[in-house]
């Protein structure tokens, strides 16, 4: 199964975020500056950008660690601040713990001064071996 098309990190999808990550195996890290063609309100990212950043980032950190795929099951968001668009953001990712084959995970959006405009907490659900 390829991911080139990958709304999120697909490197074929022509409208897609293109993210590429960085593992240090603790925590996975991609950066990323947005046009105005993703935001929602004026120089505001829109939220589902948000929500699919921070998802696709703690999705990787399972593939990057475990070489599993996963699928989440459960995703929850709490926007702290607006995320600027034209601006680089930094989205982290790092396991909290793992019972059976559902692993939890919390993941940020910050901008250059380190300034968390996003986070989330989310259940995956390891489903087979890459």
């Amino acid at each position: 199964m390829s991911d080139k098309y990958c709304f999120a990190c697909g490197e074929n999808n022509p409208i897609g975020l293109h993210l590429t990550f960085d593992f240090d195996g603790e925590r996975i890290f991609t950066k990323k500056i947005l046009p105005r063609e993703f935001e929602g309100y004026e120089g505001t990212v829109h939220g589902g950008i948000i929500s699919t950043m921070l998802d696709e980032t703690m999705c990787k950190f399972i593939e990057a660690k475990y070489h599993e795929k996963s699928v989440t099951g459960r995703l929850e968001i709490r926007f702290k601040f607006p995320t600027p668009t034209e601006q680089e953001l930094k989205i982290t990712a790092w396991q909290e713990n793992q019972r059976k084959n559902i692993i939890s995970m919390r993941s940020t959006i910050e901008t250059a001064d380190g300034t968390i405009t996003a986070e989330a907490t989310a259940k995956f659900a390891v489903v087979n071996a890459l």
